[in-house]
């Protein structure tokens, strides 16, 4: 190989290791970024021209030792190089204090520091001041990474849109000067629930894609458990306690929802021997520490739902009655109709699928859910169940239409095609 060939593969590996890295590792950076420079558009700045450093050194020097502080130092030292820059146009003693403390070392890199500053990110994108929607736009965007395209699908609003509100979102910060801190441990309890909500969600959106041609992207749904994690040291209280154990029990089944080809295995019909125990071990274990609560709250009994699934060793043996009665009781903490038609399935495997349909038909007749393909999908499987093949097409096609995920696209078809429909 010449030397010409030779550094065209190096240069190659290197770009394969930033990219790489830019997956794994660019929202621990941005997060670390954030607290060294105090400003959420600065630390993106630097985040970026930290990698575009990376790609036109390491080919030429090597990989670091540690890449990630690495990538954070230069971050921060080319933050310093545009204030010097900038100096023109700022008073010297503001220049000079402001690069004093972006070159002090001390904590920059320290481990608990880094640990902790996707906590911190978190707490200050789900900062009360904020609009809901922006909250968790800002968490999925600067936590987690998602592109703004992913989050409009994920919105079910465009990429302008979409983009507008991170903006506004990120003035707010700037202009009230939200601190990039957890708060005090009074404050924690009332900033609490729309932490939990951005966490369920980003889970969720890893659980389940809300689009795209994978059913599940188990990067944020790790993430998601890792943040309850942090979140549970930091204040373990039941609900806490109970997301990390619905998330924990959820994700145990990751390997037995679909096929090596990336279709849709249904609950019933999953192979449970693929399920992992000490995920359900450990979920099972923190939902009952979690239900010790004196009133337990949505996610310790959505915890408790899982967990009747997760200890049945198969879908005849699941007690379904008790799965009836936790939705009883969150449809009492959270009435919605989503947990309507959650409830309705289960009230069809106690009861028979005759039952359950009278409930989805009661909650789309009242104009709730029409746009939503999981509710016609479920109206179909009844109909298919009861036998009424034209009803069922009809549902089918109705849920086809409004599914933006390809597997789950792929699974409906399929059923079509089984009645003579497609």
């Amino acid at each position: 190989m010449s030397e010409s060939q030779a550094d065209r593969t190096t240069s190659a590996c290197t770009r394969e290791t930033v990219e790489s890295l830019y997956r794994t590792e660019s929202r621990r950076v941005l997060a670390t970024l954030i607290r060294l420079l105090g400003d959420l558009d600065h630390a993106e700045e630097a985040l970026h021209e930290a990698f575009r450093a990376a790609l036109e050194q390491w080919p030429r020097d090597g990989l670091p030792a540690n890449p990630r502080a690495w990538l954070v130092s230069t971050g921060r030292f080319k933050a310093i190089d545009g204030i010097r820059r900038n100096a023109r146009f700022d008073a010297l003693d503001d220049v000079a204090e402001q690069v004093d403390a972006l070159a002090d070392e001390r904590s920059a890199l320290d481990d608990e520091s880094v640990e902790d500053d996707r906590l911190r990110l978190i707490f200050t994108c789900c900062h009360p001041a904020l609009a809901a929607e922006a909250q968790v736009a800002m968490t999925l965007r600067e936590v987690c990474g998602l592109t703004t395209e992913e989050i409009a699908r994920a919105f079910l609003t465009s990429a302008p849109t979409l983009a507008q509100r991170i903006v506004r979102a990120k003035n707010k910060i700037r202009t009230a000067r939200i601190p990039y801190a957890v708060p005090e441990r009074p404050e924690l309890p009332q900033r609490l629930d729309s932490v939990l909500r951005v966490i369920y969600l980003v889970f969720n959106e890893g659980y389940s894609a809300s689009g795209g041609t994978s059913l599940t992207r188990h990067d944020l749904s790790a993430e998601a458990i890792r943040l309850a994690r942090l979140l549970a040291q930091l204040l373990p209280e039941a609900e806490v306690l109970g997301l990390l154990a619905l998330m924990l029990l959820h994700e145990s089944r990751r390997a037995a929802r679909a096929t090596p080809q990336g279709d849709v295995i249904l609950l019933t019909e999953q192979d449970r021997s693929l399920w992992d125990r000490a995920q359900i071990g450990e979920g099972i274990a923190l939902v009952e520490r979690a239900l010790q609560a004196q009133s337990p709250g949505p996610y310790t009994v959505q915890a408790a739902i899982a967990a009747v699934h997760a200890r049945a060793t198969s879908a005849d043996a699941t007690d379904w009655g008790r799965i009836v009665a936790l939705y009883d009781l969150l449809l009492r903490l959270e009435p919605s109709p989503v947990v309507e038609l959650n409830r309705a399935v289960a009230v069809a495997m106690h009861s028979g699928p005759e039952a359950g349909l009278a409930l989805v038909e009661a909650i789309l007749a009242r104009g709730e859910l029409t746009g939503y393909h999981l509710a016609h999908a479920t109206r179909a499987d009844l109909y298919r169940r009861l036998g009424r093949r034209e009803e069922a097409t009809t549902a089918y096609r109705q849920a086809l239409a409004l599914t933006q995920q390809e597997p789950e696209r792929r699974f409906l078809q399929r059923r079509l095609d089984e009645l003579g429909g497609g």
